[in-house]
């Protein structure tokens, strides 16, 4: 079993920054962020590997970089130069097996999500 914990969200004008973090009681191979807006599908925003190997999101490359520290059971999620079209929720995932790739019912464990909105 995995659990995840997330804290960080907030309210932030747009061109803000916010940073995500994630405790989790036991770190996968493959950890990351999806999001849910409002009246929309789940988003996978980013992901990475144990050894660091990140993916970002077409919609978010470049304005937010994930990160994790394996020592201290924790993922990370700085989100810079926010949007209004960023307000969702964010939830922590992990997923097992050797592979980083997949759509939500691929990752097995989830937070409880934090709030982001942007305004």
């Amino acid at each position: 079993q995995v659990q995840l914990v997330e804290s960080g969200g907030g309210s932030v004008q747009a061109g803000g920054s916010l940073k995500l973090s994630c405790a989790a009681s036991r770190m996968t191979n493959c950890m990351g962020w999806f999001r849910q807006a409002p009246g929309k599908d789940y988003e996978g925003v980013a992901r990475i590997t144990t050894s660091g190997f990140p993916f970002h999101s077409g919609t978010v490359k470049g304005r937010f970089t994930i990160s994790r520290d394996n020592a201290k059971n924790t993922l990370y999620l700085q989100m810079n130069s926010l949007k209004p079209e960023d307000e969702a929720m964010y939830y922590c995932v992990s997923r097992a097996g050797r592979y980083c790739t997949g759509e939500p019912v691929d990752f097995a464990y989830w937070g409880q999500g934090t709030q982001v909105t942007v305004s």
